[in-house]
């Protein structure tokens, strides 16, 4: 079996490592790829959003399935192309993909199907927007388009809300995604990390998870793409678990089908546990990042099978078995993320975690130059262990952290702090 992951990012390493443990896996390549990630894919050089190279290179060497990691691909319609030249892909086709590309969508379908959420508005301009928020109330602040995980904006009153207007409507800090914006209650509780595999009929639920987004320890500071993740999540319980199904996830599925939208791939689920229940913050069409990683070091199922029959419309009597451990990874980033960071940093001790038996560092932005790791982007590396308890596979992941090092390097202390509370 030929397989084409197309990413090339901590998620995309996650999936190519658990990919690569596959016996069904003959050849398995990543475009881009990256220095990381190919000690298991081979690199075919073509960027994520080069659509017609990609699906050229799909048909000129026979792959078998397509697995698209990143949002940006899906939302220009890579599916669509690809169902057209008849090439099997994992991922929703561009109109359900909108799941992600526009939060106004998302809010639609969730209030057309009555899935639980947080009352909101949407706005196209900045003065109307202003005068909503001047309400003087705890609001988030959300653009409405793509802006790689960092375009939500809690605010406490009117005057942080009217500085996250200006920064996204006026100063356009995620560039287009914030054109518009849509401006909803703030919900209280915790947050939790909910993914189903989707394929156009029926649905399997994967391992609950929990990340963690703000900046620096305590919950504090700017959102990021994700600092750190964990799976399980103890606030997934049972009864939780259910009312996700039952509330958020048949009803989602019977609305795109009566829209006659193609959902075929991963659907991620971003929770609020109130004191009232589940309420959905936000949908995504690709695996979490940094979810992504202890999820597929948990999975004990063959992975490409789970992918080759959601892109087939086969799920139905799937079930997916998981590791009785628990995972924790640890994202390490470069200074200054989730703004500017410098890159190019040499990155020590990296070689060492080779022989990490309960462990891997999984590549989110490095390079390779003359023998030397040196860091390539905001979120470098993405530690992840397992262990027989939230607490043991802490200690591990914090055990692997503290091998490696580079100048600047920053990273939370704090990560499955909640999970260990809940005891």
């Amino acid at each position: 079996m030929k397989i084409l992951v197309i990413g090339s990012g901590g998620r995309e390493h996650a999936l190519a490592w658990k990919l690569r443990q596959s016996p069904r896996v003959d050849k398995l390549y990543c475009a881009p790829g990256s220095a990381g990630i190919r000690q298991q894919a081979e690199p075919v050089d073509i960027a994520a959003g080069e659509i017609e190279k990609l699906a050229d290179f799909a048909a000129r060497e026979a792959v078998d399935l397509t697995v698209v990691g990143p949002e940006q691909p899906l939302v220009h319609g890579i599916a669509d192309l690809f169902d057209s030249r008849g090439l099997k892909v994992f991922g929703p086709n561009r109109e359900a993909a909108r799941l992600e590309g526009s939060k106004a969508f998302a809010k639609e379908l969730m209030l057309e199907n009555g899935i639980p959420t947080a009352a909101c508005e949407v706005f196209s301009d900045l003065e109307e927007a202003r005068r909503y928020v001047g309400r003087d109330q705890p609001c988030v602040v959300k653009a409405d388009g793509l802006a790689a995980g960092k375009g939500v904006i809690l605010c406490s009153g009117k005057a942080e809300a009217e500085a996250a207007l200006d920064a996204v409507m006026g100063r356009k800090v995620f560039g287009a995604a914030g054109d518009r914006v849509v401006i909803e209650e703030l919900l209280i509780g915790e947050e939790a990390s909910f993914m189903a595999l989707m394929d156009g009929e029926d649905f399997l639920p994967l391992a609950s998870s929990q990340d963690h987004k703000r900046i620096f320890d305590g919950d504090k500071g700017p959102n990021t793409g994700g600092m750190g993740a964990y799976s399980p999540a103890p606030v997934v319980d049972a009864a939780v678990h259910e009312a996700v199904v039952e509330q958020v996830l048949k009803p989602l599925a019977a609305g795109l089908r009566r829209r006659g939208l193609r959902y075929r791939g991963v659907l991620y689920v971003g929770l609020m546990i109130t004191e009232d229940g589940p309420r959905v913050l936000e949908f995504n069409c690709r695996f979490g990042d940094p979810e992504c990683q202890p999820i597929m070091m948990r999975l004990k199922s063959d992975l490409p099978s789970l992918l080759m029959a959601t892109a087939e419309g086969r799920l139905r009597g799937m079930t997916a078995e998981w590791s009785h451990q628990t995972a924790v990874c640890v994202v390490l980033a470069s200074a200054g993320y989730p703004g500017e960071v410098q890159t190019g940093m040499e990155i020590s001790g990296l070689d060492a975690l080779d022989s990490w038996s309960d462990g891997y560092a999984f590549h989110a932005g490095t390079k390779r130059q003359g023998g030397r790791w040196l860091t390539g982007g905001g979120r470098v590396l993405g530690v992840t262990a397992l262990g027989d308890t939230i607490e043991e596979a802490t200690r591990e992941a914090y055990d692997g952290v503290s091998r490696i090092s580079w100048e600047g390097m920053h990273y939370r202390q704090d990560i499955a702090r909640r999970a260990m509370e809940r005891g």
